[in-house]
């Protein structure tokens, strides 16, 4: 089980290091500092000419659409103009759940695609087996309802595992990949320390079995995402905790288990090579992001063992930052990935 809590960041405090690899070799490194812009988002279901146009101040203002994938129906969300970009969601998390200034970020020249996955939100759960392959189905089906014949990638977290699969198993499909908190999975994969395996496994038996998660369990889980440099920053975090229903409204135990197993059947599959192999072959342009502080939920080496075995990857460590990176920076990591996207658009 992924517990992520929704963050803000103080934009003093960033400093983000990037560096570029060609033979694991760091060429590049950048201070990014915080603008203001205005943006008009759209949204709408992509014909082979246009999108419906409407304005709005955020995603989670936009009505959903549904559309059938196969054996569910997925609800998704379109805003932006531009090249797609498809962002899948970390654990148990809802396309509204996205901070908004990100996909804002993106949106004034990016078509940004957000989506509730299989069995979480008002996506339906369907009938085939919950696997990492069978995410990466639903979302390249999701793709050909929208007549997109070709997407930029995000994956957060657990969604940086069905990223790497889509990309795997539909490599046409995908343009260039971005990976945030990941891991390659299989004999590769670093595991989580032994304490914080035991306390995700008891948060989900007793979800399972209807038992409440205590407030000192929660803490621990807050801890665990955000990192001590930031709770030595922002002391304040770790007061006013909500529970894992506040958290997660909405989130059946029963939905959360599938996630969690998807997500230890990558981490923990001793007789799988892992992706890094097969990524590496395919070769597509790619972004790796992690927090220096990412030591329980995907330990950060993980995502040095990806650009180690992707030629020409791109790495960016936020120090003070944990596996909550996406909602601690936001704006920050909008805007590497708003420059990594033109640069690999150029190369292109």
């Amino acid at each position: 089980m992924y517990y992520l809590p929704k963050i803000k960041g103080n934009k003093t405090s960033v400093f983000i290091i990037i560096f570029m690899f060609i033979i694991i070799i760091p060429t590049t490194a950048m201070m990014m500092t915080t603008t203001t812009t205005t943006i008009n988002p759209v949204y709408g279901q992509q014909d082979k000419t246009s999108f419906n146009v409407t304005y709005s101040s955020n995603i989670q203002s936009i009505p959903a659409k549904k559309v059938q994938v196969g054996d569910i129906e997925i609800a998704y969300k379109m805003l932006g103009k531009g090249d797609p970009i498809l962002l899948f969601n970390g654990a148990s998390d809802g396309m509204d759940q996205w901070d908004p200034s990100f996909p804002r970020s993106l949106s004034s020249n990016h078509t940004v695609i957000v989506f509730d996955s299989r069995g979480l939100g008002n996506t339906t759960t369907g009938s085939q087996p919950y696997t990492y392959q069978q995410l990466a189905n639903d979302s390249a089906g999701l793709l050909d309802a929208l007549k997109i014949p070709k997407a930029d990638v995000l994956g957060y977290s657990l969604g940086s595992y069905i990223a790497q699969q889509l990309a795997i198993m539909y490599p046409d499909k995908v343009n260039s990949l971005v990976l945030v908190g990941s891991s390659c999975g299989g004999k590769d994969h670093t595991p989580k320390p032994p304490e914080f395996l035991k306390l995700q496994a008891e948060v989900v038996n007793k979800s399972l079995n209807n038992v409440s998660i205590s407030q000192e369990e929660m803490k621990e889980l807050v801890s665990a995402s955000v990192g001590s440099g930031w709770i030595r920053l922002h002391p304040e975090v770790l007061e006013n905790i909500p529970t894992l229903q506040q958290a997660k409204p909405g989130l059946s135990p029963e939905a959360m288990n599938n996630q969690n197993n998807v997500g230890k059947h990558w981490e923990d599959n001793p007789n799988w090579s892992g992706a890094c192999d097969e990524l590496a072959k395919i070769a597509k342009p790619t972004l790796v992001i992690t927090g220096t502080d990412d030591n329980m939920y995907a330990p950060h080496v993980n995502s040095l063992k990806i650009v180690e075995k992707i030629p020409g990857a791109w790495l960016v460590q936020i120090k003070n930052a944990g596996h909550a990176v996406m909602d601690q920076y936001p704006e920050e990591i909008g805007k590497i990935l708003n420059t990594f996207l033109s640069t690999t658009a150029q190369s292109n």
